[in-house]
């Protein structure tokens, strides 16, 4: 089954991002226009994986009784794994909150006191996600004493703090105790511990522990986010800032329970354990900004990337569409930003063939790769491959392909001899190097030097007089007007540089 995480959308005006491309009118016919784009915020709970460690922490095997950590004399939560109504397994840290009484998941007791009563609890996504608003974590016990909130950027092969949480920071941690609200835009990348959500038994009704995401966003967008563009023009530029803010997995390291007191009650070890009711995680797929939706098929997220990417991030360009390098979406111009699509660059036209009708076509494919994207182009204008020369000639070139059949409208709106094609670099001097001394002009034509000829100056030119037939061969003309050929001829179709899905 294949679940869309994307239900709810919300106008683009409000800085949500929600629209990858919208149709609009240009002169003569309706074209895509693109937008950075990303899917909505939601409950990230829903597709994780979870997992503890050690494996044998869960309470109820054997079945355990406990007592209230403010009486010790009251002894009635009893825990037993074999019976569904006294279990506290850890898929109760995650399901729907609207039960009397709470149900939440328990560790075993403090039994082997004075060995560390230490949990890790690890929220795995197997999938590249962004964190929008504050990590709650909500106790049915006591809250920790001592506590860090770790992520992972690389599905958790290493771990990086996120925060440290402690009764007595200098004492657990060797760190000054610090609040969120202290920090800075200078400094809201530092890791601090904090004292405030490590209380004792005197706070048993406040529960929760928080990562406070939205305070930290309040830096640059206000304190109630109304300056938004100033927050995504900080997101665009500074990568180390994104990276904070994203994530693959997350682990809670539990590392000393909530004892109420200075001393521990070594009597009464059936006091001290960690049990939480709830944990709250909302965000969104990362997808660069390519992709309005994310889906979850097979246990496995992934983006439905958009603006011609690919991968489960969107983070490389579909195969024939590399004529430039990808890069992510940008949330700048506010506030449709900029999709930074990519493009096919390896297919055009460049002339027709001295020795067909005037129908027919020759194009001029760079890669061998492209000549996938040229199937979909060919087809969708009705040419037909008569011709693919192995070697090459003045006619045909090696790395040509001759189409003929072509329908009447595709020539009546080329208007010329050339293009239908999306614009591409014939040059650029990095990767697309002139030859044997060529310079590129604007990226559209080699400028040869005396003896040689060809899109890239690759062929040395004929010597003595039959030079002067030179010219009837293939040639590349800057000055070509190309539109994408899936708009020729094909009236209230949409021209998109997409391939077919």
């Amino acid at each position: 089954t294949q679940h869309t995480l994307v239900l709810l959308h919300y106008p683009a005006s409000w800085g949500h991002y929600d629209v990858c491309k919208s149709q609009v009118y240009t002169e003569d016919r309706l074209a895509w226009h693109y937008m950075a784009c990303q899917p909505e915020a939601t409950d990230m709970t829903k597709y994780l994986r979870v997992s503890l460690d050690p494996p044998n922490i869960t309470c109820g095997d054997p079945p355990e009784m406990y007592c209230a950590l403010e009486n010790p004399y009251m002894c009635n939560n009893e825990c037993d794994a074999a019976t569904e109504e006294l279990a506290h397994p850890p898929e109760l840290m995650f399901d729907f909150e609207g039960r009397n009484p709470t149900t939440f998941w328990q560790s075993t007791s403090w039994k082997k006191y004075p060995k560390p009563l230490q949990v890790n609890i690890t929220l795995s996504w197997n999938k590249s996600i962004e964190l929008t608003d504050d990590i709650v974590i909500t106790f049915e016990s006591g809250r920790p004493e001592q506590m860090v909130l770790e992520k992972s950027l690389d599905f958790g092969r290493t771990w990086q703090p996120y925060q440290f949480y402690a009764t007595d920071c200098l004492d657990a941690f060797t760190m000054e105790p610090k609040a969120v609200h202290e920090l800075t835009q200078r400094t809201l990348l530092d890791i601090i511990c904090t004292e405030d959500y490590s209380r004792g038994y005197v706070w048993k009704y406040d529960k929760t522990v928080r990562f406070e995401i939205k305070d930290r966003f309040a830096l640059f967008a206000g304190p109630r986010l109304h300056n938004m563009a100033s927050l995504y023009g900080q997101l665009d530029t500074t990568k180390n800032l994104r990276d904070f803010f994203t994530l693959t997995d997350l682990r809670i390291r539990l590392l000393r329970p909530a004892t109420g007191a200075t001393m521990v009650d070594e009597n009464n070890l059936s006091r001290y354990f960690y049990a939480i009711s709830d944990i709250k995680v909302q965000g969104r797929c990362k997808c660069n900004l390519h992709a309005n939706s994310c889906v979850f098929e097979k246990g496995k997220l992934s983006c439905e990337c958009e603006h011609n990417t690919t991968g489960p991030d969107c983070s490389r360009c579909k195969k024939h569409y590399q004529g430039r390098a990808w890069s992510m979406g940008s949330y700048l111009p506010i506030p449709k930003g900029t999709a930074n699509i990519c493009k096919a660059g390896t297919v055009w036209v460049v002339g027709h063939s001295q020795h067909c009708s005037n129908t027919d076509v020759v194009v001029w494919i760079r890669h061998s790769s492209a000549a996938g994207v040229f199937k979909h182009l060919s087809d969708a204008a009705g040419l037909r491959t008569v011709h693919q020369p192995k070697t090459s000639s003045r006619q045909h070139p090696v790395g040509s392909v001759l189409f003929t059949n072509s329908v009447l409208a595709f020539e009546q709106q080329c208007k010329s001899n050339f293009s239908c094609f999306p614009t591409a670099q014939v040059c650029d001097n990095v990767l697309l190097r002139c030859q044997n001394g060529g310079v590129c002009h604007q990226h559209q034509r080699c400028q040869c030097p005396a003896g040689f000829s060809g899109v890239l100056c690759e062929r040395v030119q004929c010597q003595g007089e039959s030079c002067q037939d030179l010219n009837s061969g293939v040639s590349v003309h800057p000055s070509t007007v190309r539109r994408p050929l899936s708009a020729v001829g094909l009236k209230g179709r949409v021209a998109d540089q997409e391939e077919p899905h």
